[in-house]
C-alpha cells in the first residue's frame, strides 16, 4: 500500500511539474502565429492609401517578429498596404486557372499535402506562391503546415495564405484542382 501511494505521489508531482512548465512557455498568447486562436476572421481591408512597394522591405515591425507579412492577433495585417497599383501582383490574365471554391476564412483550415512555393496542394487544390512571395515562406512546412485562404482585396487574380503556425501570409495563385 506506500509503495501505491508513493506512486501516486510521484504522478502527481511530476503532471504539476508538467504543467507549470507548459504554463511557463505558453502562459501569454502570442502576438503572431501559434496557432488557432490567432487565424484572422477575415482578410485584409482594401488599402485607402496605397505605399509604393519597396525593393528590400522588413517586416519585423517588432522585436520577435517575423520577417516577412504577418498578421497581429489575428486583426492587424502587417505588410498589406501596397494597394491595387503595386507591380509585383499584376496579373495579364487573372483567374485564368479558375476561381478557388475550397471555401475561405477561419472556419476553412486546410493541411499543406506537399510540393513547394512554385506548386503546392491540399483538399485535391492546386496553387503556386507569387514569385516576388517566395522568400516570405521559407518556413513553411510544405507537407505538413495548415493554411487558411482569403480573397485579396486588392491584388486581382491572387489569394492570400495565412500559415497558422507561423502567422505569416503570402500571395498565392490558383492553379485549378
Amino acid at each position: 500500500m506506500k509503495k501505491l501511494i508513493g506512486l501516486l505521489v510521484l504522478c502527481f508531482v511530476f503532471s504539476l511539474s508538467a504543467l507549470a512548465q507548459r504554463g511557463h512557455q505558453g502562459g501569454a498568447r502570442p502576438e503572431v502565429g501559434g496557432g488557432r486562436q490567432n487565424i484572422p476572421k477575415h482578410g485584409p481591408a482594401r488599402v485607402a492609401t496605397p505605399h509604393p512597394a519597396e525593393e528590400n522591405r522588413h517586416f519585423n515591425d517588432k522585436e520577435g517578429h517575423p520577417n516577412a507579412p504577418h498578421v497581429h492577433n489575428g486583426r492587424e495585417w502587417v505588410g498589406h498596404d501596397s494597394g491595387r497599383e503595386d507591380p509585383h501582383y499584376h496579373v495579364e490574365h487573372p483567374w485564368e486557372h479558375g476561381r478557388f471554391t475550397g471555401g475561405f476564412g477561419r472556419s476553412h483550415i486546410w493541411r499543406l499535402g506537399g510540393g513547394g512555393p512554385g506548386r503546392f496542394w491540399f483538399g485535391g487544390f492546386f496553387f503556386s506562391v507569387a514569385p516576388y512571395d517566395v522568400g516570405f515562406c521559407d518556413g513553411w512546412l510544405w507537407d505538413a503546415d495548415d493554411i487558411v485562404i482569403y480573397d485579396d482585396p486588392d491584388h486581382i487574380g491572387w489569394y492570400l495564405a495565412y500559415n497558422v503556425r507561423l502567422g505569416t501570409y503570402v500571395h498565392v495563385m490558383y492553379l485549378g484542382s
